[in-house]
């Protein structure tokens, strides 16, 4: 017989999704209120929070920081359940390294006075963009915002142009000596310079997913809201809040392997609503469930409400016409929000030191990776063009062997096509060519052997069919406006034509328009569909 409770069957067992099942589960006596499903398609529960090993040590391959302490709800659930502290080493324990050494091509560590100035810069233009207070002693002077406001209220609304135009009118401020300088090797200082700021750019391309800064909207970055607080990871690993959120539903209720493929559901009006249910293909009308969902092995499965909470990747596939996901397809203003927001890959490499009889000695640094622009004839042929708009190479935490890199765009999907040897001979040979003698105070010691590798593990979000990428981005020609659209259930209330409400609810980091990016933004979007169903049923109960 069916069941006479409201069916709520949630897409996705990432922490939107788990959150969402977890407000609905305690907040009522829900075995009694709802019956609840979650369906993931993959063969583990998590989404793109992924925690694993590697050589011993536990890494990351999805979410890894908790992104200010004061206000994430991450950070809660974290202290609440004690799993901020582990005597098993883990990726970024004691934080990042300090005292980064900045090499450029060719093998030259170059001086506070050449890197310094620029990375300041850099900082304080990207602290303006996002409403931070700056210092304008660091910009030079205040030339430097005018010349940015003047060319931006030209029409390039882009973070990449405000950055780069900065940059031009920060030269065009030095005078006599500090135009020239001295040369490091066949580095002119302009082109070090330039190079330093690109190697901050590529940073800022790994936070947010944007391959191209050129691409990210200008306007949307003060809208992005920062938690105050530190920065940490999770000693326990970031998969351990995912399991604590399971560990509080009950056995079942969560089914893996359940790869939707279609979400059938009722856009009716009166004069379509027979023809409609005389559709064979249609069987809703049969279980009094406006929504039917289909799985790729064949089977199916009606509700009162879904949840969606699959990524943007994946949304963006679904709308093509070759590859629908939604019968009706989404409404216009839906379908548009979710082409013009951006959704970017960014990778993780992960690569073990061989072991040597210098290994006692040696500590890696954290290496700062200054590379000759793409058109330039001094480009090291050895180097290989994929790790060329990397920024970093450090270890995972201090005298560890295991060293992290961080790969965004292009270059992160080209990385997932690489074999493993490809990959760490080409960082081989960029750690060769970058550091071809002994570090100054740096204990890295002159030697072959101590800049090979012997193991290596990468992420591959890109091309893996559940995520398609990895977090979203406002690109230049959308805006957190079309965050809020993305979050609107389905069907519209001034359009649903007499069919029943909250049918399809969206959820993920990408529907909250000032936490994007985020997995608190996937909490929070969790816990506010999860609202919207509890309000619907003039459920109060809270946990």
């Amino acid at each position: 017989m069916a069941s006479k409770k409201p069916r709520i069957v949630i897409i996705g067992a990432g922490m939107a999704g788990l959150t969402a099942a977890h407000r609905l589960y305690t907040s009522t006596t829900s075995d009694q209120l709802f019956d609840l499903h979650v369906v993931e398609g993959g063969t583990r529960i998590g989404g793109r929070i992924n925690s694993d090993e590697f050589c011993g040590d536990q890494v990351e391959l999805g979410a890894t920081w908790i992104h200010g302490i004061h206000g994430s709800p991450v950070y809660k659930i974290a202290q609440d359940r004690s799993l901020l502290h582990s005597h098993h080493p883990y990726e970024c324990m004691d934080g990042l390294p300090s005292d980064p050494v900045t090499v450029s091509e060719g093998g030259h560590e170059l001086p506070p006075s050449i890197v310094d100035p620029i990375s300041k810069l850099f900082k304080n233009l990207m602290d303006f963009v996002q409403g931070k207070v700056h210092d304008d002693n660091l910009l030079s002077s205040d030339q430097i915002l005018k010349h940015c406001s003047k060319n931006l209220n030209a029409g390039d609304l882009s973070v990449g142009s405000f950055l780069r135009n900065g940059l031009e009118a920060y030269w065009s401020c030095l005078t006599g000596e500090e135009k020239v300088g001295r040369r490091f090797g066949h580095w002119r200082r302009k082109s070090l310079e330039e190079a330093v700021f690109a190697m901050h750019e590529n940073t800022q391309r790994s936070y947010t997913a944007a391959d191209d800064l050129r691409r990210l909207d200008y306007d949307a970055e003060r809208d992005y809201v920062m938690f105050p607080g530190e920065e940490i990871t999770i000693a326990r690993g970031y998969s351990s809040v995912i399991e604590c959120l399971a560990s509080d539903l009950p056995t079942g209720m969560i089914q893996l392997g359940r790869k939707v493929e279609r979400i059938e559901w009722q856009l009716l009006d009166n004069q379509d609503a027979g023809k409609r249910q005389e559709n064979e293909r249609s069987s809703i009308s049969s279980s009094n469930k406006p929504v039917k969902l289909h799985f790729v092995d064949g089977t199916t499965l009606s509700a009162d409400h879904v949840i969606v909470t699959v990524s943007l990747g994946v949304l963006k596939r679904g709308i093509r016409q070759d590859c629908s996901m939604f019968d009706p397809p989404l409404p216009c203003f839906k379908r548009k929000a979710i082409s013009r927001l951006g959704f970017g890959v960014v990778n993780k490499v992960f690569l073990q030191l061989k072991q040597s009889h210098h290994h006692h000695l040696l500590k890696f640094p954290l290496l700062q990776m200054v590379f000759h622009k793409p058109d330039s004839e001094l480009r090291n042929p050895t180097i290989p063009h994929w790790i060329r708009r990397t920024s970093a190479l450090y270890p995972i935490y201090s005298d560890s062997r295991v060293v992290l890199s961080w790969f965004t765009g292009q270059e992160a999907i080209q990385l997932e096509s690489l074999t493993d040897e490809q990959i760490m001979k080409g960082f081989s040979a960029t750690v060769l060519n970058l550091i071809p003698y002994r570090l100054n105070n740096s204990n890295c010691i002159n030697g072959v052997d101590d800049y090979e590798f012997d193991k290596v593990l990468r992420t591959q979000w890109g091309t893996n069919p559940l995520f398609l990428g990895s977090y979203s981005y406002v690109a230049v020609g959308s805006s957190v406006a079309d965050m809020d659209a993305l979050s609107e259930p389905l069907p519209e209330n001034n359009h649903s034509g007499g069919a029943p409400p909250l049918q399809v609810l969206f959820a993920g980091e990408a529907t909250h328009a000032t936490h994007y990016s985020t997995t608190h933004g996937a909490y929070f979007s969790g816990l506010r569909e999860a609202n919207r169903l509890l309000q619907h049923y003039n459920v109060s109960g809270g946990a």
